[in-house]
């Protein structure tokens, strides 16, 4: 058992520490506002109890009072080798805290995942997180990050998406998935498996990103409503099913590496 960290989190400070002096500009009234809609005094309740990595993966759970339906766990090898879990990702929030958990549990807590720099700020994640600046440009120093994340005896969790589904021809699906994932796991011998994870958003989350698309801005405004999305996760069930590992010795050179992620994205749809 990790020793507890309690945090209560100042929104004020996680503002400044992106925007710099130009978070002074931003109205008071306005992030009173935010506090309320991220239901922050709820998120600080949960922080209070202080629990880190994989602990605090799985009293989220317990805190929101979500149910999970596990298929394929037979499929997770128990030999002592790596692998590169690959999950398409309809929530962003509750589907990566619920991985976390799962694949924490069955590998005595050994496991890394890319996530948004943002979550650094809670202190019971930052220690399962290799940091993402999605509101900026890529630190510099993440290619160093993320080889030494793959190199290491940490389980690999990857969302190839880069982010949560969207509602695509009336269909909630990730965009297509990068190709990082098969490079670097061939690189490092790593045998892949996919997940399907079952579940998605509410349809204003949806409809902000669509309109966000349209209208061509930069700025991820349906990340936003990801704490709302958490929050109305309260009481909900989600299933999950692990498939069988993919040799990386099989993706050989006849496909590029772009196609074999979107052949082992299709492998987790039809799980």
């Amino acid at each position: 058992m990790s020793e507890r960290q309690p945090q209560i989190l100042d929104l004020e400070k996680v503002i400044e520490s992106k925007a710099g002096d130009k978070a002074k500009r931003i109205p008071k009234f306005l992030i009173r506002w935010f506090k309320n809609f991220m239901h922050l005094d709820y998120i600080n309740d949960y922080l209070k109890e202080g629990y880190v990595g994989v602990e605090f993966c799985e009293n989220c759970l317990k805190y929101l009072g979500v149910e999970i339906e596990v298929n394929g766990l037979e499929n997770l090898p128990k030999d002592g080798r790596k692998y590169t879990f690959v999950s398409n990702h309809p929530l962003g929030a509750i589907d990566g805290v619920t991985l976390g958990a799962i694949i924490g549990r069955e590998y005595d807590g050994k496991i890394k995942y890319l996530m948004n720099d943002l979550l650094m700020n809670l202190k019971g994640m930052a220690p399962l997180g290799i940091p993402i600046n999605k509101l900026g440009g890529q630190a510099r120093n993440l290619s160093k990050l993320v080889n030494e994340a793959y190199e290491s005896d940490n389980q690999m969790l990857i969302f190839p998406a880069g982010l949560c589904s969207r509602k695509i021809d009336g269909e909630i699906k990730d965009i297509p998935w990068g190709k990082s994932f098969v490079k670097k796991s061939r690189e490092t011998g790593r045998d892949i498996i996919p997940i399907h994870f079952e579940g998605e958003n509410s349809k204003r989350f949806y409809r902000v990103a669509n309109l966000q698309k349209k209208l061509g801005l930069k700025f991820n405004f349906a990340m936003m409503l990801l704490p709302d999305e958490m929050y109305r996760s309260t009481g909900r069930k989600y299933r999950i099913t692990f498939g069988k590992p993919v040799s990386v010795s099989g993706l050989d050179n006849s496909k590029s590496d772009y196609d074999w992620a979107q052949e082992i994205r299709a492998a987790a749809y039809n799980l």
